[in-house]
């Protein structure tokens, strides 16, 4: 989805209250628009089909049918390299055995088409220049990095953190109360880079904190949903993870897999000096005795 994804990012701010809820129609659905009526849309969108038309105009499209043609290229592309994997992991080993991903009961097999098609989606979706520019703040061994996360992302968050606190200092989560979070982010300013990570629906803690932190100065790097989230119309780099779960809840697969991406990005531009910090932290764990060797 990232060409109409990237039409819609370019005119966000000249879409209208119902353009934009049938852009996340868009977004959200990319089958209901791949494969469905314009009334179709309009229904899930709780809104108009001439309002449908309006944004597929908008978005440089020749009619409703420019955009269905766009998002089934789009769906297309995406699926194609998860089938192929699916196809490799249910090929028989050596030995004569099957997969055991591939051989599973259906919710294995739906899960695993479900995660890699949002790893696919979510990586095959960043923009180099984006993905260079968010390392280059996270690298800046100046500027302090808080993280701030959703109840639901909390641990993508803690895992970042922890990453990136192995790799360079002055690294911290945000977390707790209100009161908890506005003493953590009080500093905050044109030093600091926000990590902000969440989906819809958005917590307005984690909404009003990285306002009021921006406002401030702060340069936001948002990890959410669309480009049409409040954290990604705050963001100086935005990056939209894809999330549809196998089962009832949002699969935070691709997220982890793009904050893996940023750590390693950073640890290359930092290499020299997260050696060093990686050799001490082995070496303070080996002499404390923290770890149990194989």
């Amino acid at each position: 989805m990232s060409e109409v994804a990237d039409h819609i990012e370019e005119h966000r701010a000249q879409l209208s209250p119902a353009e934009r809820r049938v852009a996340e129609v868009v977004l959200r659905d990319p089958e209901c628009v791949a494969f469905g009526t314009v009334a179709r849309v309009a229904e899930r969108a709780g809104t108009s089909g001439a309002s449908v038309v309006r944004l597929s105009t908008r978005l440089g499209y020749p009619g409703y049918s420019g955009l269905q043609a766009a998002v089934q290229r789009a769906i297309g592309q995406q699926l194609r390299p998860a089938v192929e994997r699916i196809r490799d992991m249910r090929a028989p080993s050596p030995t004569g055995a099957t997969s055991v991903a591939g051989a599973g009961p259906d919710v294995l097999s739906r899960t695993l088409r479900a995660e890699l098609d949002n790893v696919d989606r979510t990586i095959s979706g960043v923009a180099a220049e984006a993905f260079e520019r968010a390392v280059g703040l996270l690298a800046d061994r100046r500027r302090p990095v808080r993280v701030v996360a959703g109840d639901a992302e909390a641990g993508v968050g803690a895992m970042l953190t922890t990453a990136l606190a192995l790799v360079r200092e002055d690294v911290m989560q945000v977390g707790g109360s209100d009161v908890a979070v506005a003493r953590q982010l009080a500093g905050a300013g044109p030093e600091t880079v926000l990590v902000a990570i969440d989906l819809r629906r958005y917590e307005r803690w984690v909404v009003d904190h990285v306002t009021h932190a921006v406002a401030d100065g702060a340069t936001l790097v948002a990890v959410t949903d669309s480009p049409l989230s409040p954290l990604a119309a705050l963001a100086t780099v935005s990056f939209a993870v894809a999330a549809e779960g196998a089962g009832p809840f949002d699969s935070h697969v691709g997220t982890l897999a793009l904050t893996n991406a940023l750590v390693t990005g950073v640890a290359g531009r930092l290499h020299r000096s997260a050696t060093r910090r990686l050799d001490a932290v082995e070496a303070a764990w080996r002499g404390a005795g923290a770890l149990v060797e194989p």
